[in-house]
């Protein structure tokens, strides 16, 4: 059985190879902290604009927050070598274990700023802003990015290997190219290709949303670990879940319904002191969506429960219907 290895960043050691990926809007912290104590080997923080970051735009520095997890990790985003080292400062002042820098992300409102996977087009300034945080900051810094910009510039490899030349310490790889967005299937095979561009860790990232796709990614690009992305969400438990696969050869399983009642509750719990009731409610909707689709109670009963849950403008009232949900799911499992 394929297993991930032991990860280092830098000097230290993680618990295991499987890490929560950075995914806007969905890993702040109250998410990262439950993944975390759930059993991920990393969660990284969302990813971070870095101008806005050394401008302290409150948002963006609360997107930031993540002091008390360990390892903490911080992902910059930016086009420019100064705003990136600035950025990166900052991140270390803020308690930062290490920096990721996002190459990667798809979105058009990134790309279109020259940012994200868009950077794969332009290596040479790629790497530019990769030496300019390497050179700022005493921390590891690691790199996520595409297979390549589109299928004629699958230059990953290539990326890899300048990036380590730089100092970059770990690589993550999504096995799409950034015209694939979430398209298609991620070529995990592919991957392999960066794994023997470099002597840094690899690790795999898309489409692993289960204990068989994590052991067959694995296998398939030989990486050293995996990263879990949109599997995990409803979900926070699927890092932990696949590390204990991995170490054993057993899956656990996803949790009961009443321990998957109880993280549900705690993290909307979070979510409304991290952001304030309102915002934090308002925050919580898709993830309380994505907890009771992960149930599975059938689905005209989760839609139906889903449009109360989700127009309801009472805290209280969402919590107790959240554990009325679990209870219905509950009896209609025995």
């Amino acid at each position: 059985m394929s297993t991930a290895a032991v990860l280092k960043i830098g000097r230290q050691s993680l618990p295991n190879g499987v890490l929560l990926a950075p995914m806007s809007g969905v890993t702040d912290l109250p998410f990262r902290r439950i993944a975390h104590h759930l059993g991920a080997g990393l969660v990284v923080s969302e990813m971070v604009a870095s101008e806005d970051l050394v401008r302290q735009r409150a948002d963006v520095v609360r997107r930031a927050a993540g002091r008390d997890l360990n390892p903490f990790i911080i992902q910059l985003a930016g086009r420019e070598a100064h705003w990136m080292a600035e950025g990166a400062r900052v991140a270390e002042g803020l308690g930062a274990n290490a920096i990721d820098i996002n190459m990667g992300c798809p979105a058009r409102e990134v790309t279109g700023k020259q940012c994200g996977s868009a950077l794969m087009r332009d290596l040479d300034h790629a790497l530019r802003l990769i030496a300019a945080v390497v050179r700022a900051v005493a921390l590891p810094v690691t790199l996520k990015m595409r297979l390549g910009w589109d299928d004629k510039c699958r230059n990953a490899p290539e990326l890899a290997r300048r990036a380590e030349a730089a100092g970059v310490q770990l690589i993550t790889v999504h096995g799409r190219t950034r015209n694939q967005f979430f398209k298609g299937s991620a070529d995990w095979a592919a991957i392999a290709e960066v794994r023997r561009a470099v002597s840094v860790p690899v690790v795999v990232n898309g489409d692993i949303r289960s204990v068989v796709e994590a052991r067959e990614a694995l296998r398939l690009s030989g990486a050293a670990g995996v990263m879990v992305g949109r599997g995990a969400y409803g979900a926070p438990w699927l890092p932990g879940r696949i590390a204990a696969f991995l170490a054993s050869g057993r899956d656990p399983g996803a949790p009961a319904l009443r321990s998957q009642a109880r993280i549900a509750s705690e993290h909307v719990e979070a979510m409304l002191s991290h952001y304030g009731s309102s915002l934090g409610l308002r925050n919580a909707r898709k993830h309380i969506g994505w907890y009771l689709e992960r149930s599975g109670h059938g689905s005209d009963i989760v839609k139906a429960w889903r449009r109360r849950l989700c127009t309801d403008e009472s805290p209280p009232s969402v919590l107790r219907g959240l554990a009325s949900f679990y209870d219905q799911a509950e009896e209609a499992a025995a």
